[in-house]
């Protein structure tokens, strides 16, 4: 279904270079992401810190598509 986006609350509708942040967010993203599986995997990583960086990551990206999405809910 094309623009689901409009029937949820507290999203709009993005321009063409907004998009264009939110994939390259989203891109650099899933690079990242892929490091951290590798870093999981290796025993010799300490798996707390990787663990929190992992956190610490997600909640940055989230605030960086959240900065440009804008939505305007909670």
């Amino acid at each position: 279904m094309d623009n689901q986006h409009r029937k949820i609350d507290g999203y709009r509708e993005l321009n063409e270079n907004e998009i264009d942040c939110m994939n390259a967010i989203k891109d650099i993203a899933n690079k990242v992401g892929n490091l951290i599986i590798n870093l999981e995997r290796d025993m010799t990583t300490d798996g707390r810190w990787v663990a929190i960086g992992k956190n610490d990551l997600q909640k940055g990206f989230m605030a960086l598509v959240r900065s440009v999405a804008k939505p305007n809910s909670f």
